[in-house]
């Protein structure tokens, strides 16, 4: 994967998480390993193995191989890898534009942009997906034809807590149930992905952007999406919820003439390239 920052440099995303799932997807004996990660019992067993006190040893380690800087974090001593991962950043470490007209960014994540074409279907790094399919709901699909969807890629390095783009009120939350799968890009070639993997939406009513339908989409060895609110009125950079460990997505999906993209995310969009954007920052603006 290739994703770029936002000055226009341009990096392979080639870490060990990502050369694990080439492993997992381009094999027999990967794809078997899948099989049997995938089941709902093993998902429980492996998160409940990292909620242990034993687990907390391989935090270092990791922090090293992922060069992730524990000085922006609040300063704890984790009982365990899971409150490692669920880990909170320190107040003023990601800025929110205080702009309401300015759209911004839900997470630490690597994001790609795709217009909802009239047919209602979007690419996700070379797999096709219709926005119906995505949310099992034909008629709430209708209302985001010609708009976008923002996908924020989170990889096991980043920052695993959302937030609000904007004031609003966000409605009850419907969970899907789903068979635990990676959302790495290269599992494209075997499985496809949103369709498979357990996901939460909601609507937020915006008071700037329109109605924004937002899900989180929870990832192998992910046994848990944790939202902290449903039904109730939210903040602009409101935390919204988190992850449990594992790479997961967040997707934001806009309606039709709320929302303009900034171009160099577009351009890179087009290319097949990520922009990589850190939570509160600017990723576009109000029409």
């Amino acid at each position: 994967m290739k994703y770029a920052d936002r000055i226009g440099n341009i990096k392979g995303d080639d870490n060990g998480q990502d050369k694990l799932i080439q492993w997992m997807y381009g094999t027999v004996a990967g794809r078997a390993l899948v099989r049997m990660l995938v089941n709902p019992v093993v998902s429980r067993i492996g998160g409940a193995a990292l909620s242990t006190k034993v687990s907390a040893v391989a935090i270092p380690a990791f922090c090293k191989s992922n060069h992730i800087d524990l000085s922006e974090y609040e300063d704890k001593k984790y009982t365990s890898y899971n409150d490692f991962f669920m880990r909170k950043i320190k107040p003023g470490k990601r800025m929110f534009n205080p702009n309401p007209d300015m759209l911004i960014s839900p997470c630490d994540s690597k994001l790609s942009v795709y217009p909802i074409e009239n047919n209602l279907h979007f690419n996700v790094k070379n797999a096709m997906y219709t926005v119906s399919q995505l949310l099992r709901d034909k008629k709430l699909a209708k209302h985001y034809a010609g708009g976008y969807a923002c996908v924020f890629r989170l990889t096991v390095d980043d920052y695993h807590r959302y937030s609000y783009i904007d004031d609003g009120y966000q409605t009850k939350e419907r969970f899907i149930s789903g068979v635990l799968h990676t959302v790495n890009p290269a599992a494209n070639d075997v499985y496809p992905i949103y369709k498979e993997n357990s996901r939460a939406y909601s609507l937020l009513r915006s008071e700037n952007f329109g109605t924004v339908l937002m899900m989180e989409v929870g990832a192998l060895m992910v046994g848990k999406i944790v939202n902290n609110a449903s039904h109730c009125y939210v903040s602009r950079g409101q935390e919204k919820g988190h992850f449990e460990f594992g790479g997961s997505t967040v997707i934001l999906l806009f309606q039709k003439d709320r929302v303009m993209i900034d171009q160099d995310i577009l351009e890179n969009s087009h290319n097949g390239i990520e922009t990589k954007v850190k939570l509160g920052e600017t990723i576009g603006r109000k029409v």
